[in-house]
């Protein structure tokens, strides 16, 4: 291994540090008092990527975790940009496609290729893998907002609204009747 490589290892390692550390945004925005890191979200989505493998044996259930590990990856450089941040959709894009790149540059060809290919794969949402990490991010979005809602007695209404219509397959529609089940019960228990 050349000394560029082995050094390499080290930028790796600083920018898995900058997600352990980044504080997603939303939660931010909605004064959680103890918000989620970017990399909290990706491990309990992988987590729930591997829970794919019972719910679907047609789905790469391994290739779903990978993928779930490296979708926000990128926010490590770019920072976690949300609609509220004033940011286009194509610019958002390529500021994460350059991150992503440089963040591919300190592993192995063969490992850094796999990382874009996985990340180009959820951002185009085209295959069944891809939907159904999608659909995951949105599903552990809205768990997390009912977490919190219950936690700190916050409103976050404004996180259901907007995944209405984002759960298009099973496991995820299921999980996300469920969901919406419980905090509506749990919203007039708070009532009574």
């Amino acid at each position: 291994m050349s000394t560029d490589k082995k050094t390499q290892i080290f930028e790796l390692l600083s920018t898995l540090d900058s997600l352990k550390h980044l504080v997603r945004t939303g939660w931010i925005h909605f004064k959680v008092p103890t918000p989620e890191t970017v990399s909290g979200h990706m491990y309990r989505m992988a987590i729930l990527a591997m829970a794919l493998a019972g719910e679907d044996s047609t789905l790469d259930a391994i290739r779903c975790v990978k993928m779930a590990l490296v979708h926000d990856i990128g926010e490590a450089i770019v920072g976690d940009i949300t609609p509220r941040c004033g940011v286009s959709e194509a610019e958002k894009f390529k500021l994460e496609e350059d991150a992503v790149k440089l963040i591919a540059s300190y592993v192995q060809p063969v490992v850094g290729n796999e990382w874009e290919k996985l990340w180009r794969e959820y951002e185009a949402a085209e295959t069944r893998e891809a939907k159904a990490v999608k659909q995951l991010d949105k599903f552990d979005m809205i768990a997390q907002a009912f977490s919190y809602e219950q936690k700190y007695g916050l409103d976050l209404s404004e996180f259901f609204t907007s995944t209405v219509t984002a759960f298009s397959s099973e496991p995820f529609m299921e999980w996300n009747n469920e969901l919406r089940k419980r905090r509506t019960e749990w919203i007039n228990n708070k009532k009574e």
